[in-house]
């Protein structure tokens, strides 16, 4: 999920670290700070209320509306950068369920409030508008029993369907929060996208009256607490190009590329925390007569730790750099340029926050409260933001189980229980909300 080109030349570590500033826009820490929510203790289940018990009686009871959900906004196409026709269909359903104030924001973010009795904090429910796939994709979803097949049908039709489907209880069973409750479809969590709607969520006035951030992602029962952080280059060396054997004793982008690619290979990484790297991608050359005028590569590094990401993308600049230098000096009589440039195509922050912290908690046990373990773990979704800027966030899945996802014949299976991922975010969402009335021995 990740990565869109943005010309930005890169000239040394310090860059690199103002790179990652940038990306963060300069967003400051907010009102609500993850350690002020931990001194406030875990907020008390509204499982055993009646009326969050009818909500949740709706959701199994109407799980076929859910599905109809997921899969008719999934067959509105809704490409990196072009999510605005499905945007618009999402606008008007939270209008049917009648949420308040719903709109589509300057960046493409659906929004539509659920207001509170303005006791309790604020909670940003979300699921990503965008998918992975090109315009062209055939998104017709094809239904037999309880599977469906089509691209993006757990990724995040799911999503959105639970936001759907949640709101619907709530407002049939009559829960009313004290906190108020914002339903967002978001913009651009996949790769190209580079989580633009969540970045522009944390850098608009809304920011501040964010208490906690909720996204539901995919299918199954796991809870994402932690983020994992990436940075992702396109290395490209230049020079004039020629012909092989005329121009023999140029410098060669090509032969350049793959000094860097070699050094790069042998850079070393900790298991623990975990972190990676991958050249996923290489261009360039015309014939294989020709000497490349230019070759390029994309880099993905990532880890759950933002120092050892940035250690590695030091160590990544320095190889790249390395292979330039040896490039030119291979070939000392050339009188040709051999040049590179760096561009940014997607900077994410790392962030963590412990499994004690309040959010977590209610998680866990809203799963446990209908007889779920949720596994717990790191991942990269619209949560890397708010955590690394130390806003309680966690990234839900949406129930039942879904395959192949980014690919053609993604699926999700909603089994015999898949209307327990609607649930459980209603419990989540309304316990962290918070019920005025819940009878004294729940408070």
């Amino acid at each position: 999920m990740l990565s869109t080109t943005t010309e930005l030349r890169a000239v040394g570590a310090a860059t690199i670290r103002a790179i990652a500033a940038v990306a963060l826009l300069g967003m400051s820490a907010q009102v609500f700070p993850l350690q002020a929510q931990a001194a406030a203790g875990v907020p008390k289940s509204t499982a055993d209320d009646p009326k969050v018990k009818a909500a949740l009686a709706t959701l199994k009871a109407d799980n076929a509306w859910t599905l109809d959900q997921q899969a008719s906004i999934c067959e509105i196409a809704a490409p990196p950068f072009k999510e605005a026709a499905r945007a618009a269909e999402f606008k008007k359903r939270l209008e049917g369920l009648g949420l308040k104030n719903v709109r589509i924001d300057s960046e493409g973010n659906v929004i539509g409030e659920r207001p509170g009795t303005g006791k309790g904090p604020t909670v940003l429910f979300s699921a990503h508008l965008d998918t992975v796939f090109p315009e062209e994709t055939d998104v017709t979803v094809k239904r037999e029993g309880t599977l469906m097949t089509g691209p993006g049908i757990g990724d995040d039709c799911r999503g959105l369907a639970v936001l759907l489907s949640v709101a619907r209880a709530l407002n049939s069973a009559g829960v009313q929060t004290d906190g108020r409750i914002l339903f967002v479809g978001t913009v651009g969590e996949e790769g190209p996208g580079n989580l633009r709607g969540v970045r522009h969520l944390f850098s608009s006035p809304i920011k501040d009256s964010i208490d906690y951030f909720i996204s539901v992602d995919g299918a199954g029962m796991g809870t994402t607490i932690a983020a994992v952080g990436s940075h992702r280059y396109r290395v490209t060396y230049k020079g004039p190009g020629g012909h092989s054997f005329g121009s023999f004793g140029m410098s060669n982008p090509i032969h350049a590329l793959g000094r860097a690619i070699a050094k790069v290979s042998e850079l070393q990484v900790p298991a623990d925390p975990k972190t990676t790297f991958s050249v996923g991608i290489i261009a360039g050359g015309t014939s294989v007569n020709s000497i490349a005028f230019e070759a390029s590569m994309d880099m993905d590094m990532r880890s759950e730790s933002e120092a050892e990401l940035q250690a590695l993308d030091n160590r990544f600049q320095k190889a790249i750099r390395d292979a330039l230098a040896e490039e030119r000096a291979r070939w000392p009589n050339s009188k040709a340029a051999l040049d590179m440039v760096i561009d940014t195509i997607g900077i994410r922050p790392a962030g963590s926050q412990p499994i004690s912290a309040p959010i977590v908690q209610v998680a866990l046990q809203a799963a446990k409260s209908l007889g779920v373990t949720s596994p717990t773990g790191a991942s990269s979704t619209d949560s890397n933001i708010p955590i690394s800027l130390g806003v309680p966030a966690i990234t839900i899945d949406g129930g039942g189980q879904g395959r192949g996802a980014h690919s053609a014949s993604e699926s999700y299976d909603d089994g015999p229980t898949g209307w327990q991922g609607p649930q459980w975010a209603a419990l989540i969402v309304t316990t962290l909300a918070g019920l005025s009335y819940l009878p004294a021995t729940l408070q």
